[in-house]
């Protein structure tokens, strides 16, 4: 019953989250329109002082883990090269397969990974899960990119990517934190506690807004594709993740970190992206919708079967 309860407990808050902002949506409470333009701000703004603030203020000597970096980053790069090797060979249309491939790969393991870390074991974890944001979601992103670029036809352009994931908010905050954090640099007392209170709401202001910003249209032309997306990201690549993660002998918080990540949902910025770059958008926007409401099922499964056998 207790692993029962801790699993529930690890879940509930972020369905709840997800539940009250597709609610407000649904009575007209806040429009699309400007559940749209909350997203924006909160991947701008609140998402990266989010990360900043956890880096800046934790024991980077202590929450850097080597092997786990190394063991994520090898396990996206496989994962990405194996579906650049499946997908072709089960999709028929280049705008679908991109589209496949990235919602696989690229999680949206910020909103999720940290806040499940915190569930399990408080702000200890918190260092560590904000510095795997900082080194998985660059790679996932450079990886999606390729995946979209190879299937519209277009030349990979590596160093234009590069350059633009460098330049997103949240890389640019990550940096800003390691240097303060690196050079024993402190920030005055009073911006510290303002980044603080900003970072305190920036998970569930994050959550609230994604739950708002999903729709379920264009549904039943994309079926086949959905099961698919939906089986590989919440199925298949956990339990291939988390396997080789037991295997290689992760445990506790590193192993919850790694649980996360695998088991996260496809992030909300992957659906702009497809639409930027040729992919198949409603598809991708479905993949978003559906895995994220999904895994909060599988999220909770997978939690309860790694207490029950006391790996975390």
């Amino acid at each position: 019953m207790n692993l029962f309860l801790t699993s529930f407990l690890v879940v509930f808050p972020l369905a709840l989250k997800l539940g009250l902002g597709f609610f407000l949506r649904k009575v007209r409470i806040i429009s699309s329109q400007s559940f749209k333009e909350f997203n924006k701000l909160t991947f701008i703004l609140f998402l990266p002082i989010l990360l900043f603030n956890n880096i800046y203020q934790g024991d980077i000597q202590n929450d850097f883990k080597g092997d786990l970096i190394i063991f994520s980053l090898i396990s996206i790069s496989l994962i990405f090269f194996l579906l650049m090797f499946i997908i072709p060979r089960i999709e028929k249309a280049n705008p679908k397969r991109g589209v496949l491939i990235q919602a696989v790969t690229r999680s949206n393991f910020i909103l999720f990974g940290i806040p499940v870390a915190q569930a399990l074991y408080g702000k200890e974890a918190l260092g560590q899960a904000s510095i795997m944001v900082s080194v998985a979601v660059p790679l996932m992103n450079t990886l999606s990119v390729i995946a979209l670029q190879t299937f519209n036809g277009k030349k990979v352009k590596l160093t234009k990517i590069l350059i633009e994931i460098a330049k997103t908010p949240i890389i640019i905050a990550a940096f800003s934190a390691y240097v303060l954090a690196l050079t024993g640099i402190r920030l005055p007392e009073f911006i510290e506690q303002f980044i603080a209170e900003l970072a305190s709401i920036a998970t569930p202001i994050a959550l609230i807004i994604l739950g708002g910003s999903v729709t379920f249209q264009h549904l039943s032309s994309h079926r086949r594709q959905l099961l698919i997306g939906m089986s590989a990201k919440l199925v298949i690549v956990p339990l291939l993740g988390v396997t080789g993660a037991i295997l290689m002998g992760f445990r506790n918080e590193s192993l919850v970190i790694l649980m996360a990540l695998f088991s996260s949902p496809t992030a909300v910025s992957s659906y702009a992206m497809a639409t930027q770059m040729g992919g198949d958008s409603d598809l991708a926007g479905l993949l978003v919708v559906f895995t994220t409401f999904t895994s909060i099922i599988t999220i909770f499964f997978i939690t309860f079967a790694l207490l029950a056998m006391h790996l975390i």
